[in-house]
């Protein structure tokens, strides 16, 4: 199987698709599937601005609307996580995972799905410790603290994705493993960006809790972005052998290293994308403990027969052959010759969200409140959108990009 691998989209869909249809013509070759590490920005309308945390004037329509309306459709079948500059609110609706447009799946929060024979998990979000163990308390719309939170990875998600037993053949997260630097060519990673060096040297560049999911899933591939630039590593797990490559890329820019093709052993196709019975095993287990406020889940609490429960989700797969729900519009589309005024957001339910879990038997609670655990009033007066001095602002570049070969991992650089 064929996968091109993306660092950080921030919304430059159009540009993502013609390098790799251009890569296509070149090499006579097609590909089956593109992964993206994270700031995707599935901005559907104006309002969606809102919840796109990035400052303000870097706030474009770029191109996932077209998409979202059904313009365009993607030309290939396309798996994305969050990352830190994202519509945090329509993510939110997936929070479960879904197709954010027609043939672009959204993991969720976190989750698992398998194409063809291969199985994807992902996280998505960037890690900071001071929100790590709260619930997810943030809802839209959101001020200028929840806008930032909100996107920062939660304890519970971690841990469900930590019960996973069955091998992964990739893992998809925005920030790198915590460590992971030990692993690869770190003396020219630091050449490259010098500003690095302390927090390598104090290992802390990166997220706790990826490094404590590389350790424990030990998937085959590991993508990550946030950092832009290019990083490859090669993990050796104990003495049983195995080995995870890990590639980090660069986000979308002129003369970037953000796009990256390889072949993956894979069973022919076609493929498609797919429940994954072990993951949603999981999710039907955790979800009574979903933590919906700043307080953290109490997975004490949580029933744990995750064969029984294995069981019951298998026979619910099968009567619709393991299949993700169909995609559907929740919000109406940008459209270039019409502007949107009403100053009140949506918070929609997703159909793909309500079916999923009438699917799984539980309930709907992503529009509670953090408080009342009732569905959440909404404000007449817009949120203030003014973040010039946003700390973590990153440039956004909107030109054509190449495409690099991934290094081969070599067995004898690996650290022992």
């Amino acid at each position: 199987m064929k996968i091109a691998i993306e660092g950080c989209m921030h919304g430059d869909l159009d540009n993502v698709y013609k390098t790799i249809q251009h890569h296509e013509q070149i090499h006579n070759t097609k590909v089956d599937l593109l992964l993206c590490c994270g700031d995707f920005q599935a901005v559907r309308n104006e309002k969606d601005m809102d919840s796109l945390s990035v400052p303000i004037k870097y706030r474009e329509m770029k191109s996932f609307w077209k998409y979202y309306s059904g313009q365009e459709v993607a030309p290939v079948p396309t798996i994305f996580i969050g990352g830190n500059h994202e519509a945090s609110n329509y993510l939110w609706e997936l929070y479960y995972g879904g197709w954010a447009a027609t043939n672009i799946y959204f993991l969720g929060y976190a989750g698992v799905v398998k194409f063809g024979n291969l199985r994807i998990g992902g996280l998505s979000g960037i890690y900071k410790g001071r929100d790590y163990r709260s619930g997810h308390y943030e809802r839209p719309p959101y001020n200028q603290s929840t806008i930032k939170s909100v996107y920062h990875v939660r304890e519970y998600d971690v841990h469900k994705l930590m019960q996973l037993e069955e091998p992964l053949d990739i893992f998809l997260s925005h920030d790198w493993p915590v460590g992971i630097t030990d692993y690869g060519d770190s003396r020219t990673l630091i050449q490259q960006k010098p500003f690095f060096q302390e927090e390598i040297e104090a290992k802390t560049l990166g997220s706790k809790p990826a490094a404590q999911l590389l350790e424990k899933l030990k998937p085959r591939y590991w993508f990550s972005a946030h950092l832009h630039c290019k990083f490859a590593a090669a993990v050796q797990h104990g003495n049983d052998g195995s080995v995870t490559k890990f590639l980090a890329l660069d986000k979308c820019g002129p003369g970037k290293k953000f796009l990256q093709i390889i072949d993956i052993e894979s069973e022919p196709g076609p493929f498609e994308v797919i429940y994954d019975e072990e993951w949603l095993a999981i999710t039907r287990e955790f979800n009574s403990v979903f933590p919906l406020t700043q307080r953290p889940a109490s997975f004490s609490s949580a029933a744990m027969d995750i064969q029984e429960s294995r069981e019951w989700v298998r026979k619910k797969l099968e009567e619709r052959q393991f299949k993700p729900f169909e995609f559907v519009k929740t919000v109406s589309a940008y459209n270039p010759s019409q502007r949107i005024f009403d100053p009140i957001p949506e918070i929609p339910q997703n159909p793909q969200t309500l079916s999923l879990l009438e699917l799984l038997g539980l309930p709907y609670l992503l529009d509670s409140s953090p408080v009342t655990g009732e569905r959440t009033a909404i404000p007449a007066s817009p949120v203030r959108t003014d973040f010039q001095t946003y700390s973590e602002e990153i440039p956004i570049d909107d030109d054509t990009d190449e495409i690099e070969d991934i290094p081969e991992a070599e067995g004898d650089n690996i650290p022992q």
